[in-house]
C-alpha cells in the first residue's frame, strides 16, 4: 500500500527520517468466507452467492488467531467473499480486538443497514473499508445487481454516522476512469475520510478482464488527479488520506511529480520513499484463504505456501525453501528487464511479482504494469535529474 498523503505532508512539512523499524509480523488479508452477495467483474477471488465446501471452522479460525497472535501479527484485514455472510462474523471481530489486532473490515458494503449498524459499529472496527466502482450506472454494471450503488453509499453513510473509519474502495479500470473527479467529489460531499484507488491485478476475474485495465496515460492522469486532492486537503488541512495499492510505481511516479512542483523537497522525499521500498508481498503482507491456504498476498491464490490446517502459519511465513518465498524475502529482489535497470528500484522494489507471472509466466521479469517510461526511469534517454536526485 503506497500512502499518498504520508509522503505529501512530507514535501510540505519534512521531518528527519525516523529510524528504519521492521514490522513485528506481516499485516494478515484473511478471506474469512468465499461466499458473496455479489458477482463482481473484477473480483480475484471468483467468489459466488452459494457456500463453498471445506472452509475452515469458527473453532479453526480462532486456532489460527491464536498463532498469529502469537507470532506478533499486528493487523487482520477479515474479508471475503463478503464477510458479513459469515455466521460468526461478529464473535470472530470481537475475538480479534480483544486480542489486539488492529481489525479491519472489507466488505461491498450492501449488507450493511440500518437493522444491523449498530451491531457492526459495537465491533469497534479499526477501518471499514466499502467498494465503490464508479457512479450508479458503472457500479451496478461491474457489482452486476441493480441497486448495489444505493446500498453501499446507505452502508459509507452509516459507518460514519455511527463513528466508523470507513473509506471508499476503487478499482481504476478503462470502464471508469473517467469517473475518478465524480467519486472523489462524492467522497467530499459525504464526509468519507479514507480514499484507496487499486490498480487492476491479472488474478480471478481481474485476470480475465485483463484487457480492460486502464491504459498508461489513464493511470498517470488518475495519478495527477490523486496527487492534486491529495495536496489541497493537506494544505487545507483537511484529515483526509489517500493511498494507492497494486502499482508500486505510484511511489517513484510520486517522486517525478514532486520533482516539477517542490524541487527543493526532491531530494528528501526520494530518502522517505527508499525508506519506505515498494513491493512487500510475502514479507510484510499476507493471505489466509477461506480453505486455509497461505498466499504471499491476495493476488496469489493460484499458489499455495502451505495450508494452516497441516502447518501454523508461524512455520509456514519464515520458510524459504519455497522459491517464490525465497525471491519475495530476497533483498533487494532479483528482477530482469525494466525493473532490473530502474534507478529507482530501491523506491519500488519491482512492483508486483503475480503481475509480471501472469503476464509473462516469469514470476520474476518486468512488471507490464509499470506505467513510467524509459526516461523516468533511468533507461536509454536521460532521467529526471531533479528525481533522481540522491538516486
Amino acid at each position: 500500500m503506497f500512502r499518498i498523503t504520508q509522503y505529501l505532508r512530507e514535501v510540505l512539512d519534512p521531518t528527519p527520517p525516523p529510524p528504519v523499524r521492521k514490522p513485528p509480523g506481516p499485516v494478515v488479508i484473511w478471506n474469512l468466507i468465499r461466499r458473496c452477495n455479489l458477482a463482481c467483474k473484477h473480483c480475484y477471488s471468483i467468489s459466488a452467492d452459494h457456500d463453498f465446501p471445506g472452509e475452515l471452522s469458527t473453532e479453526e479460525i480462532y486456532g489460527v488467531m491464536d498463532d498469529l497472535r502469537a507470532f506478533h501479527v499486528p493487523v487482520l484485514i477479515l474479508s471475503g467473499g463478503e464477510p458479513l455472510l459469515h455466521p460468526d462474523i461478529f464473535p470472530i471481530s470481537a475475538r480479534a480486538r480483544a486480542q489486539g489486532f488492529y481489525v479491519g473490515l472489507s466488505s461491498n458494503g450492501t449488507l450493511i443497514n440500518d437493522a444491523n449498524i449498530d451491531r457492526v459499529a459495537a465491533q469497534g472496527y479499526d477501518y471499514v473499508g466499502i467498494s465503490i466502482d464508479g457512479l450508479r450506472p458503472t457500479h451496478d454494471r461491474f457489482r452486476r445487481q441493480v441497486g448495489a450503488f444505493d446500498a453501499s453509499l446507505r452502508a459509507m453513510r452509516l459507518c460514519r454516522e455511527h463513528s466508523l473509519k470507513v473509506g471508499m474502495r476503487f478499482t481504476l479500470t478503462t470502464d471508469n476512469a473517467a469517473e475518478l473527479p465524480d467519486l472523489l467529489e462524492l467522497m467530499r460531499r459525504e464526509g468519507i475520510r479514507k480514499f484507496y484507488l487499486s490498480h487492476l491485478n491479472y488474478a480471478g476475474r481481474g485476470n480475465r478482464n485483463r484487457k480492460d485495465d486502464a491504459t498508461h496515460l489513464m493511470t498517470r492522469a488518475a495519478m495527477d488527479l490523486l496527487f492534486e486532492n491529495c495536496l489541497r486537503d493537506c494544505q487545507d488541512g483537511v484529515e483526509r488520506e489517500y493511498v494507492t495499492g497494486n502499482n508500486d510505481a505510484d511511489g517513484v511516479y510520486l517522486l517525478h511529480w514532486a520533482a516539477r512542483r517542490f524541487p527543493d523537497r526532491v531530494a528528501h522525499l526520494r530518502a522517505r520513499l527508499a525508506q519506505w521500498g515498494g513491493n512487500s508481498s510475502g514479507v510484510n503482507v499476507a493471505n489466509i484463504d477461506n480453505l486455509g491456504n497461505v498466499h504471499p498476498d491476495t493476488f496469489w491464490w493460484h499458489y499455495s505456501l502451505g495450508n494452516v490446517r497441516e502447518r501454523p502459519f508461524s512455520e509456514i511465513w519464515p520458510d524459504t525453501s519455497d522459491p517464490i518465498m525465497a525471491g519475495l524475502k530476497r533483498s533487494p529482489r532479483v528482477i530482469s528487464g525494466r525493473c532490473g535497470q530502474c534507478t529507482h528500484f530501491d523506491v519500488c522494489g519491482g512492483n508486483t511479482r503475480v503481475r509480471a507471472l501472469q503476464v509473462t509466466g516469469d514470476p520474476w521479469a518486468e512488471d507490464p504494469g509499470c506505467y513510467l517510461t524509459d526516461a523516468e526511469i533511468g533507461i536509454g534517454a536521460e532521467p529526471d535529474r531533479a528525481a533522481a536526485a540522491g538516486a
